[in-house]
């Protein structure tokens, strides 16, 4: 102890101190650039916190919408240190096919401007950070209402270093993907294929919830999750526009994408579910707005707006389908549909991207020499791997988590709700 006092503590705080990065340092900055990347930062903050975590917690019960609350929030705190730690700089630096390195660990030694961009490395790495917050997020809905807290915290920590990081770097930072020409304008592989899938997965072994689907009750909050969905719009303009990591006509056009999208994907959904029930639902149009804004999320910064459109159009549609085809054929739990309307939003989003890029279309191109035949491939394989990759680091975690902690909360505290079992709290006073 005495000798962590005097060696130990004191080498943590220099190399604490080394990785501050410099403020002397002066480049090409463009201010401009710079504040649009802090606001579309804080638009994808706002997607978490608080635009996800409402949109999760008015689909639960009452007696469980602090626990996801709850959820959102810690994930957001555990994804911000790791980030800081180590996952971005095994994600964006180094040159390495499958991994970074760690020579920015803990943000040190970062650039004064991160090429090719005029952003400072510090605003890329806040940027970044924001992705890395929202991804295991979106996986929580696949099992609210019975999972215990500790597995979550746990789990989410180890899937974002073991799965997050690793595709991002594929993709994003320089990766064998991205060597072989993978096309991910914002992450319909990176987040949403990887969400997605891990999520799947995760309903089936964490198991059903007590009723379902016979006797289970309709969501507490219908408001509360409109207001969530609204939120969720408003921040993509950053996670899509923001992407572009210029303010720019890229990301005004990726921005239009965006809205035209998130628009026809939510008609789409209404008309399917109108002809379905008879019945337009509150829950129905904002579902088809995200799958609109999930299968626009590869493309945005390639495509036109009129392809948007016809993007849009096909996510709500499929989404819908593919949510009753893991319902109600399936028979899997994945309560809040994040693999039929993130993963298959963002698989499909990805191989539409290698269509209506093309300029003939009044899309950006794929490269020189790029056919959409090649290019359908690539985003073929990059999906099928992501998603094999995701399923294998998923089933290890789960089984080995497990082995640590307990997976599902008694069915006692089930009953109960996980706000008084786990938190010892409730979201609404009932007098």
């Amino acid at each position: 102890m005495r000798f962590l006092l005097r060696r130990g503590l004191p080498g943590l705080a220099l190399l604490l101190l080394s990785a501050t990065p410099s403020l002397a340092a002066a480049g090409p900055v463009d201010s401009g650039q710079v504040a649009w990347i802090l606001t579309a930062s804080a638009l994808v903050l706002f997607m978490t916190l608080p635009g996800l975590g409402l949109f999760y917690g008015g689909l639960v019960q009452a007696r469980n919408v602090l626990s996801v609350l709850m959820q959102c929030f810690a994930i957001c705190c555990i994804a911000s240190v790791l980030w800081a730690i180590c996952g971005y700089s095994l994600a964006f630096d180094g040159n390495g096919a499958l991994i970074g390195t760690l020579n920015k660990a803990f943000l040190a030694h970062l650039d004064a401007v991160r090429a090719p961009t005029l952003l400072p490395e510090s605003v890329f790495a806040l940027y970044q950070m924001t992705f890395a917050v929202i991804t295991p997020a979106l996986i929580i809905g696949a099992f609210p209402e019975r999972v215990a807290f500790p597995f979550v915290a746990l789990f989410s920590a180890l899937w974002l270093m073991l799965v997050y990081v690793p595709v991002a770097h594929w993709i994003w930072g320089g990766g064998w993907l991205a060597g072989l020409g993978t096309l991910d304008f914002a992450g319909g592989i990176v987040v949403h294929t990887t969400a997605g899938v891990s999520a799947l997965l995760l309903a089936v072994m964490v198991g059903k919830r007590r009723g379902f689907p016979a006797a289970l009750q309709p969501p507490h909050s219908p408001g509360m999750t409109m207001m969530g969905a609204g939120m969720l719009w408003v921040g993509w303009f950053g996670f899509n526009g923001g992407s572009a990591l210029s303010a720019d006509g890229s990301a005004a056009n990726a921005i239009l994408a965006t809205h035209l999208s998130a628009s026809a994907g939510a008609l789409a959904w209404t008309a399917a579910e109108w002809v379905k029930i008879r019945k337009p639902t509150s829950i129905g149009i904002v579902t088809g707005c995200i799958a609109g804004l999930a299968t626009i999320t590869p493309a945005a910064g390639f495509v036109s707006p009129a392809a948007a459109l016809a993007i849009g159009t096909a996510g709500g549609l499929v989404c819908f389908y593919a949510t009753l085809y893991v319902k109600h054929r399936l028979a899997i739990d994945d309560s809040l549909d994040v693999f039929a309307v993130h993963g298959v939003g963002g698989m499909l989003g990805s191989l539409l991207l290698a269509v209506f890029a093309l300029p003939d279309l009044g899309g950006a191109g794929l490269g020189e020499g790029g056919t959409m035949l090649r290019q359908l491939g690539v985003q073929a394989l990059a999906i099928a791997v992501t998603a094999l990759w995701s399923c294998l680091v998923t089933y290890a975690l789960t089984r080995m988590i497990g082995a640590i902690t307990p997976l599902r909360v008694e069915a006692e505290a089930e009953y109960e709700g996980l706000d008084i079992a786990s938190h010892g709290e409730r979201a609404y006073e009932y007098t």
